[in-house]
């Protein structure tokens, strides 16, 4: 049976949730699931926003034959050719033998690359600020490549001052028949989702995003669609502001990441011993993670977040423990910058971690790396804790 909401009186909500998948892109675990949503107008002509994956087709065609009621589909347009929201393009034009698909330059050639039917008869290609009259709904369309994609678009109704974002404004997370923000708790409940999905997902291309925004702040926007999560009606300025800092790389939040990598629990507890430290100093925003049990998706997007980070690492075959050494290298992937920096190094015989983190963090721009160093040997001794100390006071000394 169908299960579809009315987002205005002309546009259908046809998506639906994912809760067994684990892992995100076969990367990024979503414990509370994960939505895809597609939209469909309907007008003197119909129209499709985007698919879904493979994973909800069947309640996605059930929903879209009830929202149809009888009537053609006449476009489906591709915002973004990713899978997750184009593996059921190819069943689309099976059951709707005459739809046109609308798409830009780039969306072609990778709908070739995807699907075997031919796509030049079918496309109707767009370029930036073009537009298709459905009737009452005017559709308006902007590139926004690598967000995060080559070939993203958004697509903007000017009827209902509806913008349908691709992947950005996207949130981890199922839905259950609550589809807009305000009805799953935002902005209250805070964006940690989003950040994790954005960090993640679009993070790397932050010029890229701060381009989209540009484009997106002279429209008249009432309503936010995105292809994962919830729809935004309300409160809309405080999701675009935390996407300004998160494109620019700017921290949301005066405070301290500790992410640390402990064998046998000396780097942890000098890790712990500076937290405390911190504390006392008066810098209570604090959060602290075991990058071995951390997924390091949590620790990007908490990087993201804070305005200082320490990274606190045991020597591990003369090198950066491994799992630290990858949370660095996405880090650096991910082009992180703007953040200020301490280091705890622990080595038993052969101390190396802090001199390698420091070469990772310093390929990244405008990483400030903090003088003081906590250099460990095996165990917390009396002289690392004037070092500690000393670090206490350059991370105090901003806030």
């Amino acid at each position: 049976m169908h299960c579809t909401r009315n987002i205005t009186n002309d546009i259908v909500y046809l998506g639906g949730s994912d809760r067994r998948l684990a892992l995100f892109e076969n990367v990024f675990p979503i414990p509370n699931g994960v939505s895809y949503n597609a939209y469909l107008i309907k007008d003197e002509k119909t129209a499709l926003l985007d698919t879904v994956d493979k994973s909800v087709s069947e309640l996605f065609f059930e929903n879209l034959e009830f929202a149809l009621d009888g009537k053609a589909l006449d476009y489906v347009v591709v915002n973004h050719m990713e899978p997750d929201h184009c593996a059921t393009l190819g069943e689309v034009i099976l059951r709707y033998p005459q739809v046109k698909i609308v798409c830009n330059a780039k969306t072609l050639t990778m709908i070739k690359q995807f699907f075997t039917f031919d796509a030049d008869e079918r496309c109707q290609i767009v370029k930036e600020g073009e537009s298709l009259t459905l009737g009452k709904h005017t559709l308006q369309f902007y590139m926004a490549p690598m967000v995060h994609w080559p070939e993203v678009m958004v697509t903007y109704d000017t009827a209902d001052k509806v913008l349908f974002s691709a992947d950005a404004f996207g949130t981890f997370g199922a839905l259950g028949g609550a589809i807009f923000a305000d009805e799953c708790g935002y902005p209250q409940k805070g964006f940690d989702e989003a950040r994790r999905y954005y960090s993640n997902i679009v993070g790397k291309y932050g010029m890229q995003t701060l381009s989209l925004l540009k484009k997106a702040s002279g429209l008249d926007i009432a309503y936010v669609c995105p292809l994962h999560g919830p729809i935004w009606r309300k409160d809309i300025g405080a999701f675009v502001e935390k996407y300004q800092l998160w494109g620019a790389y700017e921290p949301e939040e005066k405070g301290v990441l500790i992410a640390y990598a402990s064998v046998y629990g000396g780097t942890q507890n000098a890790a712990e011993i500076l937290a405390s430290k911190l504390a006392d100093a008066g810098v209570t925003n604090l959060a602290m993670y075991d990058v071995s049990v951390t997924d390091p998706s949590y620790i990007v997007s908490e990087a993201f977040r804070f305005s200082h980070i320490v990274f606190a690492s045991t020597t591990y075959n003369n090198g950066i423990f491994c799992n630290m050494e990858t949370l660095l290298h996405d880090l650096a992937a991910h082009a992180l910058k703007n953040r200020t920096v301490g280091i705890i190094q622990n080595g038993s015989w052969a101390p190396q971690s802090g001199k390698l983190m420091r070469e990772i963090i310093g390929s990244m721009q405008n990483m400030q790396i903090l003088d003081a160093c906590v250099n460990l040997r095996s165990t917390v001794k009396p002289e690392n804790l004037t070092e500690i100390d000393a670090l206490c006071e350059a991370i105090a000394a901003d806030f």
